[in-house]
């Protein structure tokens, strides 16, 4: 696992314009399957990733926190919604809510786990994102997180060799 992760963003550099193109071409002629091979090649890659091993979404970028996401959050600390943006979040440049500093406040450096985990961000459950209906819409965030994820890499792989354009 450490290999890979050191490797994934020069690895992902290197097939960037080559997946670009692959998405624009997709997108030209989405197959009406392309859902349901996604969910398959997710299912798939998350038969045998370890998100444990690894962490290095929570290591080195923030969910976006919608205002559900707040309100839930804020409660299981006991807090108004106002301290729990004051004291974890800030507005970025697409004025999303984001927190304030990475590697997430929430993950346990020791064992990668999420401390809270059973409330986290809906983004953060969701990650990353490569078993979404209607994933054409989502491509070039699937690119972003190809350079962060090692399962959304392979994942991109594997749907290239299943799907050749």
């Amino acid at each position: 696992m450490k290999e890979q992760l050191e490797n994934l963003p020069k690895n992902a550099k290197e097939k960037y314009v080559e997946n670009k193109k692959y998405f624009a071409k997709l997108k030209k002629k989405t197959p009406k399957r392309l859902d349901i091979l996604m969910q398959e090649l997710h299912d798939d890659e998350f038969a045998k990733a370890d998100c444990l091993a690894c962490a290095n979404c929570c290591k080195t970028s923030s969910p976006i926190f919608t205002d559900r996401d707040i309100a839930r959050i804020a409660k299981y600390f006991r807090m108004k919604e106002h301290q729990f943006i004051a004291q974890y979040l800030q507005r970025d440049e697409d004025d999303f809510m984001v927190l304030q500093e990475a590697p997430c406040t929430f993950l346990n450096e020791e064992d990668n786990a999420c401390t809270i985990y059973d409330v986290r961000p809906k983004a953060c459950a969701e990650y990353p994102h490569t078993n979404r209906k209607k994933f054409i819409q989502i491509t070039n965030l699937t690119l972003k997180n190809t350079e962060i994820c090692p399962a959304a890499y392979n994942i991109v792989e594997e749907l290239k060799k299943k799907l050749p354009l």
